[in-house]
């Protein structure tokens, strides 16, 4: 293990780019957060506390119940069922029982949909595709908070110079990847971890975010050792008799100390680096998720469904409005609740001098239009996303004739067709990706 002036230049650029994708990531947790009902957490800066108050903490101190209607999660249900119904579906299956195996040990068809889930949210998907040897593949998703690629503007991924992953790995499965049979470079690398092993972190829950923790240089899991892999595209001198230069995939894994653990060149015929990843759109570098488009639809829905309810909360319901001086002597206003609000009872009174009887009095309240303006924000969220409800299978209105439901859904269709078809040319991709690797007999890394 060393350190050196070209080691620390390397690691330092992974560092920067893992940093440059932070507003990726954050884009993407916002997104999330939204897709999965958590949609009031945004913040917003309160000139009257002084602080960042998120939406939910302002809509509770004027009085309103925050009331969450998610439009956002049926969307993603209907396209992944869409893909899984229709994409998965009408493909052909692999050219060998070899591949078919392959694509049964890593569950691909289940995996894909989790990837297509992801894509949706973040507009990024990234697998790890290495030999096992023995004609076996390993295929691996790589969540966001882990993945880290320099600045790109060829959406085929042409100009990737630097890409990697930050693995927390127990210590053995440390030493089986990076010590490359070197037992010398096993017990450095374990003294390495030990001499730097932190005093244990929280424990964390099943079902807990932990992509939100996630941090470049050390790891929230208690028992892992964080390693830095870490890809650059070099150029190699040919000494051959005809002198040229080659491009050259090269890999370093680090430690969170900076220590170079192991490197090496790509030991595959591919002679890549062992990612496969799509960004959609990949517009002049930028990244914008598919669901990040409904999210100010889905705002005004719970708005305007809080505002509603509490409308309806203030209005009077059943309000009885009884004159001080008709209640008979002898009853208290207890008396007269308790028989008010029984059916069939007789509540005796005292006319007054006005001669004013008791009455009841029920209101509706306003709306202000609020209705009309949910019904324009779910046909927005329509016409934005794409996701109509032909689309969904719902019904048409009884004006809808058979043809008219079949070109909306076909409309639909077409709307969809890039973002289904940029995910199967990853697909595409990946599947190139494993049938060479199919047969190779190097060990994974």
């Amino acid at each position: 293990m060393q350190t050196t002036d070209q080691h620390d230049a390397v690691l330092q650029a992974a560092c920067q780019a893992w940093n440059n994708a932070t507003l990726m990531r954050t884009t993407r947790a916002r997104v999330k957060r939204f897709s999965y009902g958590d949609q009031w957490s945004d913040t917003t800066f309160d000139p009257q506390s002084g602080r960042m108050r998120t939406d939910a903490e302002l809509y509770l101190a004027d009085g309103y119940r925050t009331i969450t209607n998610n439009v956002m999660r049926p969307i993603i249900k209907t396209l992944v069922g869409r893909y899984r119904s229709e994409v998965l579906s009408s493909e052909d299956a692999p050219e060998s029982r070899q591949l078919q195996h392959v694509a049964d040990v890593n569950q691909l068809d289940e995996l894909d949909s989790r990837a297509f889930e992801e894509f949706l949210i973040s507009g990024v998907v990234v697998q790890r595709v290495e030999s096992l040897g023995g004609g076996m593949v390993d295929v691996n998703t790589v969540g966001l908070d882990r993945f880290f690629v320099n600045a790109m503007r060829d959406v085929r991924g042409n100009d990737c110079e630097l890409i990697g992953q930050l693995h927390d790995l127990s210590l053995a499965d440390l030493l089986q990847r990076v010590a490359r049979g070197s037992r010398r470079r096993a017990v450095a690398i374990k003294r390495l971890y030990l001499d730097n092993a932190d005093s244990a972190p929280s424990l964390l829950s099943v079902g807990e975010d932990i992509a939100s923790a996630t941090e470049f240089w050390n790891s929230h899991e208690p028992g892992k050792c964080r390693a830095i892999e870490v890809w650059t595209l070099e150029s190699h001198e040919n000494t051959g008799s005809r002198w040229g230069v080659k491009m050259q995939w090269h890999c370093r894994w680090y430690a969170p100390s900076g220590e170079l653990l192991v490197e090496y060149d790509s030991p595959w015929q591919h002679r890549s680096h062992p990612f496969v990843f799509k960004f959609f759109p990949l517009t002049d570098g930028e990244v914008h998720p598919f669901m990040e488009d409904v999210i100010d639809q889905q705002l005004m829905i719970n708005r305007m469904v809080t505002v509603l309810d509490k409308i309806m909360r203030c209005s009077a319901k059943g309000v009885l409005l009884y004159p001080a001086e008709a209640l008979p002597a002898g009853f208290t206003w207890n008396d007269l609740t308790r028989l008010w609000s029984h059916t069939g009872s007789i509540v005796p009174y005292v006319a007054g001098e006005s001669g004013e009887a008791p009455r009841q009095i029920t209101s509706n309240g306003t709306d202000m239009g609020a209705f009309e303006m949910i019904r324009l924000q779910l046909q927005m969220l329509e016409r934005i996303g794409g996701v109509t409800g032909a689309l969904q299978g719902l019904p048409g209105s009884g004006t809808t004739g058979a043809a008219l439901y079949q070109a909306q859904s076909t409309n639909a269709d077409m709307a969809l067709t890039d973002l289904f078809d940029t995910f199967t040319s990853f697909r595409r991709a990946r599947n190139r990706r494993l049938r060479s690797l199919v047969g190779e007999q190097t060990t994974r890394l």
